[in-house]
């Protein structure tokens, strides 16, 4: 998906949640990122823990495996010749965004 923006796209700006976050935001649940992915799916399929409600295996599975966090040194690899800029919450780096206007 980055070299197709860069390829197309004149500008970009592509915002990610950073990975060493410690909420991740999809499930809005500490650390979950961190967790080895049949906990992941077991949390999500087994419990109430993930934003109040219980996922569908299958669905908890899919959405396990389709999410990919990135750190600021990855969307840097991605985004070379773009402006990196990190968005801070309590201290820390909330999201990334690569930009190029």
């Amino acid at each position: 998906m980055a070299n197709e923006v860069q390829r197309v796209g004149k500008f970009h700006f592509i915002q990610t949640p950073n990975k060493y976050f410690f909420i991740e935001p999809h499930y809005f649940f500490l650390f979950f990122q961190f967790l080895p992915q049949k906990l992941q799916v077991f949390i999500l399929s087994k419990t109430k823990l993930s934003r109040g409600k219980k996922w569908n295996k299958e669905k908890a599975i899919d959405n396990v495996k389709e999410i990919n966090l990135l750190s600021t040194k990855q969307m840097q690899t991605l985004f070379p010749n773009s402006n990196i800029y990190k968005e801070r919450l309590l201290l820390m780096n909330k999201s990334i965004t690569s930009y190029n206007l």
